[in-house]
């Protein structure tokens, strides 16, 4: 059975980025989508439940740190990648983006081929964790990699998806203590800069959501999973 496109939606103000970003990833058999505005990205998406949304940092009516914190409030969008297009020196903006669920971020003025390339490598890093990932069982949770579903005594827990991920690297071997860059690298990859800010809110965000202290800090090492 052929495989459905996957479906892409880029938002940005500037129409020759768009244009660029397009045909780019046009060239490369995805299904592409465009919006000029954060408000219109908001519609674009619920519209056409994309695998992929490039967003544009400083948009009108809302930017695409507003459209990124809005859309993972939903439980449609909870898994759907999110790249930013920023400036260069917006550094603030790049930690805050990951922060709420950015899966990574490009600079300004954009590099095609560069683009392209993580666009390919984020699915292909999906495919892979789909295909090799199996549900595990710790005591009464449950964490299904497939459904990206999270279980409390059958109690649906809804995680983002960069929360998921970190829950279900650490619980994979509960006990183990995950070094931070080691975290860093496999939650967030070597491409992407990130600080142990990033690592602590995410990690605050799934005890809150859980309602249970099962990631003990190391102090000055890491985190472990333990019940």
């Amino acid at each position: 059975m052929q495989t459905k496109p996957k479906k892409i939606l880029i938002a940005d103000d500037e129409p020759d980025i768009l244009e660029i970003i397009a045909y780019n990833l046009s060239k490369q058999g995805y299904d592409v989508y465009t919006a000029k505005n954060g408000n219109d990205a908001i519609e674009k998406a619920k519209q056409i439940h994309p695998d992929l949304i490039i967003l544009d940092i400083m948009m009108p009516y809302k930017t695409g740190i507003e459209v990124c914190h809005i859309l993972r409030s939903q439980t449609l969008f909870q898994h759907t990648i999110i790249i930013f297009l920023t400036a260069l020196s917006d550094e603030i903006s790049q930690i805050k983006g990951l922060e709420i669920g950015a899966d990574d971020y490009l600079n300004k003025p954009i590099n095609p081929k560069v683009l392209v390339s993580r666009v390919n490598a984020l699915f292909r890093r999906i495919n892979k964790a789909e295909e090799s990932s199996k549900v595990l069982h710790v005591a009464n949770i449950n964490i299904d990699p497939i459904k990206f579903l999270v279980t409390i005594d059958d109690k649906e827990i809804i995680l983002a998806k960069k929360e998921f991920e970190l829950l279900y690297l650490l619980a994979s071997k509960p006990g183990r203590v995950f070094l931070r860059n080691e975290i860093l690298m496999q939650i967030w990859g070597a491409d992407i800069i990130v600080g142990d800010r990033t690592i602590d809110v995410h990690i605050r965000k799934i005890r809150q959501k859980m309602n249970l202290n099962c990631i003990t800090t190391v102090k000055s090492v890491g985190y472990k999973f333990s019940l």
